[in-house]
Parts: C-alpha cells; sequence; structure tokens
C-alpha cells in the first residue's frame, strides 16, 4: 500500500490508492500500517477518505485557498449583468457520513456543528448504496477526516456504533444553494463592494446602490427578491430626500411596482404609498425609545410626523398628541394609520408647515398648558421634531413664543431635536449650532443621543433639553452665561460610541 504525502502541496487532485484483499499471515502487518495510518492522518498534509473499499489520499491544500472557492459560483458568471440562473451549476465533493436511518434523528443534534449547512441542501441523503442507510452531509471546511470531529461527537458516535470513516459525495450546487453575497460577489468586478443589505419596507426592498453597482442593478434587485422570502419587489434611490416633502425619486430594479405597502413595528401597523411618503425602518429603535420617556397624561407634539411612527405609539399610552406634516400623503396616511391603530380620537392631525404648526397650534395649547392652572398640572409636555437636515433651523421659532408670566421650570416643555452631524466630535457640534440658534449655551443643560450612523463620517443624532422660560416667553431678561433652569439627566446612550451600524436585515440609506 502506497500513501501519498506531499506536505506543501496545493493541487486539488485528487489520488486514489486501490485497497485489496489480504490473508490471514498478513493481518499483523495491515494491523501495522493501519496504526501507522492513523498517526499519519493526523499529520499535515494527509487526507484520508474511504468509499467504495477505496482509500484516497489528498494531498494538503491551504485551508483559506480551499475555502474561498469550494462554495463560490464559477467563475464564468463575472460580469453578468442579466440574470442567468443556469450559469451557476457547479459539483464539489464535500465529506458524508454513512449511518443506519433509525438513529439519524438522535446523532444530528449532536453533530449541529460539523453538519453541512448551505441554502437548499438537505442535510440528510439517503445512501444510493444501501437504502437501510443515509448520509450525513459534514461542512468540508471543518471536517476532513474521522479525527477532525470533537471529542463529544466521537463520544455520541462511539454510543450509538456508528464508525467515524468519512466517504466522499458529489454534490450539484445551483443557483438556489449560493446566499445573495456569494452570487454578487462573484459577479461584479472583483475588489468592487457588494451590495447585500436594505432596508426592508414590507413587501419592498428599498437598496441604496453606488455608482459602480449601476450596471449590475437589475440583476442585483432579481438577487434580493429571490433570496429573501416575501420581499416582491427592490428598488433603488436615485435622488436625495426631498427636505420639503421628505420623499425620493426611486427607481423599481426588478419585480412589482406597486409600492403600496404595509410594516409592522414595535406592535402597531402602518400602511402607506412608500413612493410618497417618508420611512425608515431602522428608526424603530428611537421610536420605541422616546415612546418610553413619556407617560400616561403627558403631552406631545409631533412637529415632522411622517405617517405616526411616534404619535401613535404614544397615543397608545394615553397621551394627548398633536401630530403634524406638511406632506399631504403623509397627512392622509397618518390620518388612516391612527384609525387604523384605534386612536383617532387621541390624535390631532394637522397639514402644515412646521413653523405655522409651532406657531399656531402648538403656541396656542401651550399657553393654555402653561397657564395660570399650569401649577397643578403633573403631567409633562414633550415637542419632538424629526426633521434631521433642517430641525435645528426650527428652534427659532420658540424665541418669545408664548406671552405672559413664566410657568415653574419644571413644567416648562421638553424638546427632541433631530440632527446630522459630519464633524469629528458631532454631539458637541450639534449642541453649538442649536444653541447659536437659541442664542444660548446648551453644553450644561441638554443631552445627546447619538441615534444611527448615515454614511462614513456622517452621524443621526438627538438632542434634548428644556426650553428656556428666557428663550419661551417674551420680556424676559436673558442671561447668555448662567440662566437658571437645572440640567436635564443625561442619557446613559449619551456615551455610546458613534459607530457604523451593522443590519439584518440587511441594509443602506
Amino acid at each position: 500500500m502506497r500513501i501519498l504525502w506531499k506536505p506543501f502541496g496545493f493541487s486539488r487532485i485528487l489520488f486514489k490508492v486501490e485497497s485489496w484483499r489480504i490473508s490471514e499471515s498478513e493481518s499483523l502487518t495491515l494491523l501495522v500500517w493501519t496504526s501507522q495510518i492513523q498517526k499519519l492522518s493526523r499529520a499535515p498534509g494527509i487526507f484520508l477518505w474511504d468509499q467504495r473499499k477505496r482509500f484516497s489520499v489528498m494531498p494538503e491544500i491551504e485551508t483559506d485557498q480551499r475555502d474561498s472557492t469550494l462554495f463560490s459560483p464559477p467563475s464564468n458568471v463575472r460580469g453578468m449583468t442579466k440574470l442567468d440562473r443556469t450559469a451557476f451549476r457547479k459539483t464539489v465533493t464535500i465529506p458524508v457520513l454513512k449511518v443506519r436511518k433509525e438513529i439519524v434523528n438522535k446523532l444530528m443534534g449532536s453533530l449541529k456543528r460539523a453538519a453541512l449547512q448551505r441554502p437548499g441542501i438537505k442535510r440528510v441523503i439517503e445512501d444510493p448504496e444501501d437504502e437501510a442507510n443515509r448520509l450525513i452531509m459534514l461542512d468540508p471546511y471543518k471536517i476532513i477526516t474521522g479525527d477532525s470531529f470533537e471529542r463529544a461527537e466521537l463520544s455520541i458516535l462511539k454510543q450509538l456504533n456508528v464508525n467515524p470513516q468519512i466517504s466522499k459525495y458529489n454534490l450539484e450546487l445551483t443557483y438556489e444553494n449560493f446566499k445573495s453575497e456569494e452570487i454578487l460577489k462573484a459577479v461584479l468586478p472583483e475588489g468592487q463592494d457588494v451590495t447585500s443589505g436594505f432596508s426592508r419596507v414590507g413587501h419592498i426592498a428599498h437598496l441604496n446602490l453606488r455608482d459602480h453597482q449601476l450596471p449590475f442593478k437589475h440583476l442585483i434587485g432579481q438577487v434580493m427578491i429571490d433570496k429573501n422570502p416575501g420581499i416582491t419587489s427592490a428598488v433603488n434611490k436615485i435622488n436625495n430626500i426631498d427636505n420639503t416633502y421628505r420623499n425620493f425619486q426611486m427607481e423599481v430594479l426588478s419585480g412589482d411596482e406597486n409600492m403600496m405597502t404595509k410594516v409592522r413595528e414595535n406592535s402597531y401597523t402602518y400602511e402607506f404609498d412608500f413612493s410618497k411618503v417618508y420611512w425608515n425602518p431602522r428608526l424603530s429603535t428611537e421610536h420605541s425609545r422616546i415612546t418610553e420617556l413619556l407617560k400616561p397624561g403627558d403631552v406631545l407634539f409631533d412637529v415632522f410626523a411622517g405617517v405616526g411612527p411616534f404619535a401613535i405609539p404614544v397615543a397608545k399610552k394615553n397621551c394627548t398628541v398633536f401630530a403634524n406634516d406638511l406632506n399631504p400623503e403623509s397627512h392622509k396616511w397618518l390620518l388612516h394609520n391612527c384609525k387604523l391603530n384605534k386612536v383617532d380620537q387621541k390624535v390631532k392631525v394637522f397639514n402644515l408647515d412646521g413653523k405655522d404648526f409651532l406657531q399656531g397650534p402648538v403656541r396656542k395649547e401651550l399657553m393654555e398648558q402653561l397657564g395660570p392652572l399650569s401649577k397643578e398640572r403633573k403631567h409633562s409636555v414633550h415637542i419632538v421634531m424629526n426633521l434631521p437636515a433642517k430641525a435645528i433651523e426650527f428652534l427659532n421659532v420658540f424665541k418669545s413664543l408664548l406671552d405672559g408670566p413664566p410657568c415653574n421650570t419644571e413644567l416648562l416643555p421638553i424638546v427632541h431635536c433631530y440632527s446630522f452631524s459630519k464633524d469629528p466630535n458631532p454631539a458637541e457640534d450639534v449642541q453649538q449650532r442649536a444653541g447659536a440658534v437659541l442664542g444660548i449655551s446648551l453644553e450644561a443643560c441638554s443631552s445627546v443621543h447619538p441615534v444611527r450612523n448615515v454614511a462614513p463620517n456622517k452621524e443621526m443624532l438627538c438632542i434634548t433639553f428644556r426650553i428656556p422660560a428666557t428663550i419661551l416667553y417674551k420680556n424676559q431678561t436673558l442671561n447668555l452665561e448662567n440662566h437658571d433652569d437645572p440640567p436635564l439627566k443625561r442619557q446613559k446612550t449619551e456615551k455610546k460610541v458613534f459607530s457604523e451600524e451593522k443590519t439584518q436585515i440587511a441594509s443602506v440609506t
């Protein structure tokens, strides 16, 4: 018998050595050889495979080199712009373990680590040579010989009287067996970024493709639909968000052109036309955070309400809500969603410019809430301003907004104002810009919460502060250095590191 050993080999050729019959007198010699083979099989560069009474010995293949190509699509798909699923067929050789079919269920729980896990591939198949047996597909990255099993795995194999000898199996891979990132990495020019993430809005996959990906946009869209159950449409944003109505133009890359969708967020349901309103599923945590700050009986003014992701959950807490949006489509779906979630009696809806909303309905309500009887009031007033591109500019409206004597400091409205920042110190930047609009320093009386990373070197943040009486009321003496409003309790989230948000998913804004 010959053992082929190539310690530094990088060839993928499989060498086969046929077994032979032995006489009783040769058995001792064979036992010695078997012992030596077992020792050598642990040495680098020697892999033993058993199939149909044959030993097959493979020279060592460097792990990284083998892993990088084994489950990669065929190289001929590189540069494909129109999806051809048949071009992704490929045959690979993987290790399998032969077991009796009656013990498969008992064994699989203990072989989770070692078993093959690929999309659309059964981990247990029939043995073509013996219907009483089954073949368990093993992960070729982890299992090469019987010695590759961990001690606990070998123990259960021994208990169930399973021979740990590894056989090989030729497995045909098709388009269905590759992951979306594997497909796109194989198709796009080598070395370029691959889009495998997206924002999911109901049945819609919302992508934000880069210039080098545009020649492949229709293929990318179809792959997103194929590989994500429930996704029937893929769209790409083709311009920046319009600051007036907070929507953007989009191109349907593949699938259904219907943009009417339904989403579920934090136990609430929202319906809308995604092509005409603003919706960002990555703000789900922020919607929940603000909602948790309010208590039953509190009042919320939502200046840029969209379709209701702040207003509706807050109204469900038995709060009084005044919700506004300039976009007529957002206003329409805000009304619809309030009824859908059964809070239409608790939310007053407006279709005004943010400035007009603050100077009209908000001012009127604050005059009542903070009037002479306000000392008896125990609830808080919150104002949410979620228009990151421009919200800080609207803070100017709070200057001298109210008449009469000021209320107690603890009754003054709390503002949650959102903004983007590209500054190396984004929290300080937002504090300085908001303070500059108000004409005071907010450094000692505000907290800044990092919401998410929007793009490289671009953060979205929320600055929270109580509006000083010297700002909110007319004819008040303003001491820029020392106004007597106590600082808000700083939230733990203020200490978060501004790091790139990772998705799911799956997504790019």
